[in-house]
């Protein structure tokens, strides 16, 4: 065991990791936001809907998802999404355990990387003031890296590459079926999901080879 870390992850090359539900508490503001959007235009839509929108990047999702936003500009509708953003409302927070994990890999030697379908801006902030730990990751891949995100196996194949790991050597966390998918399709050795949003079922059934509670169950003291 090493540096009080689950022998699972000590037993990889590198970690990456989703940001979104996976690190930080933000899905409920994020989910609130499109709701709110989603009100102000009107749209009476099925709460099924919005998980459509979880883990990925709200452009790709308005692009492929019939709904009453076909025909307008993808990054128009996202613009309009965050203005409904309430993080007083909904205050952004680490998930439990989360920033000590990443203090522990480094301290292991084990390069991080974030895999987010966010942008550079908001994971900047993510890590570096929610979290305190940006100088624990080796690379951030936000979705200025890769022309198409999760669940496209594109943005974790950046993440592998970007560490000079094959995929097949790291592990990678994460809350929603299309990161799995992303992960899995890439390649990676080990897919945790993090069951923070989406039930355990749903994230093996996803195609996770494990699922913990949060970050805090892969920490031993």
């Amino acid at each position: 065991m090493s540096a009080g870390l689950d022998a699972a992850l000590t037993s990889r090359r590198a970690a990456m990791l989703d940001l979104d539900g996976t690190l930080v508490d933000s899905e409920p503001a994020n989910q609130a936001a499109y709701r709110s959007y989603f009100m102000a235009r009107g749209w009476d839509l099925d709460p099924e809907v919005l998980r459509e929108f979880a883990g990925r990047r709200g452009a790709e999702v308005f692009a492929q998802l019939p709904g009453p936003w076909t025909g307008e500009d993808t990054t128009t509708l996202v613009e309009g999404v965050l203005t409904h953003l309430d993080h007083d409302t909904h205050p952004l927070r680490p998930l439990p355990g989360a920033a000590e994990l990443i203090r522990r890999l480094h301290a292991a030697g084990i390069p991080v990387a974030l895999v987010t379908s966010a942008g550079r801006a908001w994971a900047e902030h993510a890590v570096g003031d929610v979290l305190g730990v940006r100088d624990h990751f080796a690379a951030l891949i936000t979705a200025e890296v890769t022309a198409t995100g999760k669940p496209d196996p594109a943005p974790y194949l950046a993440g592998a590459e970007t560490l000079g790991v094959a995929p097949a050597d790291a592990v990678a966390l994460e809350d929603t079926v299309p990161g799995l998918r992303s992960a899995l399709d890439a390649g990676v050795g080990l897919v945790v999901g993090v069951a923070t949003g989406a039930s355990p079922q749903s994230l093996l059934a996803g195609g996770a080879h494990r699922v913990v509670a949060g970050p805090a169950e892969l920490l031993r003291s």
